[in-house]
């Protein structure tokens, strides 16, 4: 069978620019491509930058929408990036695949835009510690009743830790990971057959840290079974 392909959602760079550039993190794409997918971009579609904020109301245009029809149909899964600055389009991408259970790996602030595709909102962190450098930050425990325990293969694992904001109201979503100090880790929806959103950045650990790459290796099985047994979705969404 051949291999799965990923769409990894390109993100506007935050800063103004005389000449407009969007951007994937080679970690993400080098990730799927070393544990046996094939990674492609998503692209905006314009050069606009509309920050996602909660109470997201879907906003493309028809046509917007259609061409992001084209290229999702090209893919077995999806990723949202982490990244500062987060755009509207990255909440339809989460709600598209969830109302049509495409599988969707979240990571920090794709994390946050799945949560507002359902009706969720986000905070601002104020815990500092949360926001380094460093390999490992601290430890994270995983309910082991979850599908993010059997993705990961471990109660309690070390992650990193870069973010300055976190989940207030999960809507749908269930936080199924916490920091010893209760901070939202991973949240999902287990009815769905992967809707899963880390607040950790597993692409920079995935070389060196077998539970970390466990993450893309189960998320590129799922995409490998959807890849057999997906059907066309309703453009007139």
């Amino acid at each position: 069978m051949s291999k799965p392909i990923i769409g990894i959602v390109a993100k506007h760079y935050r800063q103004d620019k005389k000449r407009l550039e969007t951007f994937i993190r080679d970690e993400v794409e080098q990730a799927i491509f070393d544990n046996g997918g094939v990674a492609i971009g998503i692209l905006p579609p314009n050069e606009d930058k509309i920050v996602a904020k909660d109470n997201w109301q879907e906003q493309l245009t028809t046509t917007e929408k259609h061409n992001f029809y084209e290229q999702i149909a090209l893919c077995d899964g999806i990723v949202l990036q982490g990244g500062g600055y987060v755009d509207e389009y990255e909440c339809f991408i989460a709600k598209f695949c969830y109302d049509y259970d495409i599988p969707i790996l979240g990571i920090c602030a794709g994390k946050h835009n799945m949560v507002r595709a359902v009706g969720g909102s986000i905070g601002k962190l104020g815990n500092e510690d949360h926001n380094k450098e460093e390999r490992y930050v601290h430890s994270i425990k995983i309910d082991k009743t979850s599908k993010a325990y059997h993705l990961i293969g471990k109660e309690e694992v070390e992650v990193n830790s870069r973010h300055i904001r976190h989940s207030l109201n999960k809507s749908v979503l269930k936080v199924v990971a916490v920091s010893p100090d209760g901070v939202d880790e991973i949240v999902e929806d287990s009815s769905k057959t992967f809707y899963i959103g880390v607040q950790f950045h597993p692409e920079s650990l995935y070389k060196k840290d077998e539970y970390m790459n466990n993450i893309f290796v189960n998320f590129l099985k799922v995409c490998s079974l959807y890849k057999k047994n997906k059907k066309e979705f309703d453009k007139d969404y």
